[in-house]
């Protein structure tokens, strides 16, 4: 997307107070390109990943093996969200483990290109680190660019931001799916490095439009905490190494070694950390009546994204071997079908948002316990709706791609009706205490969904199957009417957050 630059008057003392883009500090430009660009190389490589798992000139692995793997590699991204704030509060701040984080993800898709299935899982492992780093960040330093949470074009400056993301979103597939896809895989993943190599270079000059703030460390370590710091890492990677070294010389070492202990990680730490903060003595009443309610939140949000990010994993599998991928006659690639999200993002997120603002107004607007009830039963009826591509491939023929087409969108009403709702409720719900911790809270929740993704499928549990399908859409509904049914209650432990 152009960026339209213009000489409006703007704040004194905002970075590149000359300049605006469409009315906004100039950096978000800067965020904006670097964002669009990582979002690219993200889900390029996104939608190339289980289909490469799975195709006889990739790794050629089990569906469920691939949906393991494409599962944990999600989870994990968010789990590492949570250490990529702490880093960059505690030891480089925000900008510079930005430009870290992209230079290691960017090297992860470089070893991803490389022809060989020993560097592929350690490239995973670098992209997924480099994106746990950057997503925590990039978004508090749109939040820099604006004088406070008053400032009135700060919520436009992120919708700005978000539409970044999603334009890169919908590129992606459409270009580095159709190279991996119809040329050559590796070269697909060359083409997510490329992606990743475009956004750092934007974001490197446009640096010094940033707001100064975006260079501090707000709590650096001590000598002391980072010598402990230092200590406890090298032991716990030294206990690592020796346990997968005895693992690997007695011939013992499958790739389940490998993916079980960061799928229950990726279940335990999330109640971990909830748990720890609902003990926490430091909170009065309120903030634990808010964390009581924050609960239900985060455990809808968990089931939700258990099935919403089987769009990328088990759907797309289920379109590569059973569905008739054509339009009008003619046949496009299977990693196409990653564009019709994001592209109904931009389409449906400004009804949304005029949406609530007008039942607001009316004073009709749902509490945020009913919009997270409509996500989870909307979800569910995404996989209903499931059963019948999956009943005609099992019939011996090819599901017709407007079926898939249509599962998409019944997800993407469920994701604008409980995603933006999520984020808006977390920073309202925060104790103090955790202000800045809470966002990082909210990925855990992605993070346990598609750890129990992950966990079903290392089970060897088939999940093209219409009975998985079907027991997971019933539990997503009845967590959506439990939600509904307790909402009262769960408004009321909200206390004066609406």
């Amino acid at each position: 997307m152009a960026s339209s630059l213009t000489k409006d008057s703007v704040t004194p003392g905002t970075p590149g107070s000359e300049r605006t883009f469409f009315g906004h500090p100039r950096g978000l430009a800067t965020l904006f390109m670097t964002e669009m660009w990582e979002r690219f190389s993200y889900y390029g490589m996104k939608a190339l990943l289980p289909l490469y798992l799975v195709a006889p000139g990739g790794l050629h692995l089990s569906a469920a093996t691939a949906t393991a793997i494409y599962s944990v590699y999600l989870s994990l991204v968010y789990l590492l969200a949570l250490p990529g704030g702490w880093f960059a509060d505690r030891v480089l701040g925000p900008r510079k483990t930005v430009a870290v984080a992209g230079v290691i993800i960017m090297l992860g898709h470089l070893t991803l290109a490389l022809p060989s299935s020993g560097t592929f899982y350690g490239g995973l492992g670098l992209v997924a680190i480099g994106s746990g780093l950057l997503k925590a960040n990039i978004s508090t330093m749109v939040g820099h660019l604006y004088d406070g949470p008053d400032d009135p074009r700060r919520d436009g400056g992120f919708t700005l931001f978000y539409i970044g993301i999603n334009v890169g979103a919908f590129a992606a597939p459409l270009v580095i799916g159709t190279v991996g896809e119809n040329v050559n895989w590796h070269l697909g993943f060359a083409l997510a490095a490329l992606g990743m190599a475009l956004g750092l270079a934007q974001y490197l000059l446009g640096g010094r439009h940033l707001n100064p703030r975006s260079h501090e460390v707000p709590t650096p370590l001590s000598a002391e905490e980072k010598a402990a710091t230092l200590r406890k890492s090298a032991l716990w990677a030294a206990v690592a190494v020796v346990f997968y070294c005895i693992v690997g010389f007695s011939g013992h070492y499958t790739l389940n070694w490998l993916l079980v202990p960061i799928t229950i990680a990726g279940l335990i730490i999330p109640v971990m950390v909830i748990a720890r903060i609902k003990r926490d003595k430091d909170l009065d009443r309120a903030e634990q009546s808010k964390m009581s309610a924050y609960i239900w939140f985060f455990v809808a949000a968990a089931v939700f994204w258990m099935i919403y990010d089987q769009g990328g994993s088990t759907m797309s599998i289920f379109a590569d071997s059973s569905a008739e991928n054509t339009i009008f006659g003619w046949e496009f690639p299977v990693s196409w079908y990653q564009s019709v999200n994001p592209v109904m993002i931009m389409a449906l997120a400004p009804v949304f948002a005029w949406a609530w603002l007008a039942l607001n107004k009316r004073g009709k607007e749902p509490s945020t316990a009913t919009k997270f009830a409509s996500g989870l039963i909307l979800i569910g009826a995404s996989f209903f709706l499931f059963l019948a591509p999956l009943t005609i491939a099992e019939g011996g023929h090819k599901a017709a791609a407007m079926w898939l087409v249509a599962i998409y969108f019944v997800q993407t009403v469920g994701e604008l009706t409980l995603s933006p709702v999520g984020l808006s409720v977390t920073t309202k719900m925060a104790p103090a205490k955790y202000a800045s911790q809470m966002m990082g809270v909210w990925f855990l929740a992605v993070t346990a969904g598609d750890a129990t993704t992950g966990l079903l499928s290392i089970a060897n549990v088939d999940l093209n199957k219409t009975g998985i399908v079907a027991l997971e859409a019933t539990l997503a509904v009845i967590a959506g009417v439990a939600v509904w049914m307790y909402r009262k209650k769960v408004k009321e432990l909200m206390g004066d957050v609406h």
